[in-house]
């Protein structure tokens, strides 16, 4: 087989039973390899571009960075990659965080070993793969408010620009960074952003962002 059509994969994963477990899986595949496996994302920032994968196996809750923080990084500095998810958490808060910071998919632990390697090769094509479960919150969340009619929350450009940045994938400081102001100066509009939508966290407010066509 060309190396061409072989999957590349790198696992992110603190846990070593279950990291070791995933890189027999991949290399004793045909059609896959493992090009690394990293018990922390600090460790994959600093050693994945020495064998570029093609997509990243990653868990959230890692020791230092997290999963979820770390994928926006990758994002930036290789955007060609393919980010999927694997995780023992299936809350809402979580999904939403992982999708707006650059996840193309989302998988939980228990997957399948014959799914989880489908799942990658899925991910590479440019699919969305999830967990059947996972899948229905999403649907879930969207379906929450079906707005006939683009709502006004009455926010101010300056609102607007930054609320566009969080769902584009931002975070709070590089939305700072982009917008050319303070860490505290984006925390300060973020509260006024709260409290016109009526949401509590940064996910409730790109997704309401994105269900009710806030941002064009």
């Amino acid at each position: 087989m060309a190396d061409r059509d072989v999957i590349k994969a790198a696992i992110i994963e603190d846990q070593r039973d279950i990291r070791e477990g995933l890189a027999t899986l991949v290399n004793g595949t045909a059609g896959y390899r493992c090009t690394g496996s990293y018990r922390s994302m600090e460790e994959a920032l600093d050693r994945i571009a020495s064998d570029p994968p093609d997509v990243v196996l990653c868990d959230i809750g890692l020791p230092g960075m997290s999963g979820i923080e770390g994928i926006g990084v990758l994002k930036e500095r290789h955007p060609g990659l393919s980010l999927l998810m694997l995780t023992v958490y299936d809350d809402d808060d979580r999904i939403f965080d992982a999708l707006c910071a650059g996840a193309c998919g989302y998988l939980l632990k228990r997957t399948p070993p014959a799914r989880l390697l489908e799942s990658l090769r899925e991910a590479v094509s440019g699919g969305a793969p999830m967990s059947p479960e996972v899948a229905s919150r999403v649907v879930g969340l969207f379906r929450e408010i079906r707005p006939s009619e683009r709502a006004d929350y009455d926010l101010t450009p300056h609102e607007s620009r930054l609320l566009k940045l969080l769902v584009d994938g931002h975070n709070y400081t590089t939305a700072a960074d982009e917008l050319k102001v303070s860490y505290n100066t984006v925390k300060f509009h973020m509260r006024h952003i709260y409290e016109k939508l009526q949401v509590h966290s940064k996910s409730e407010a790109v997704a309401k962002a994105m269900r009710e066509r806030l941002i064009t």
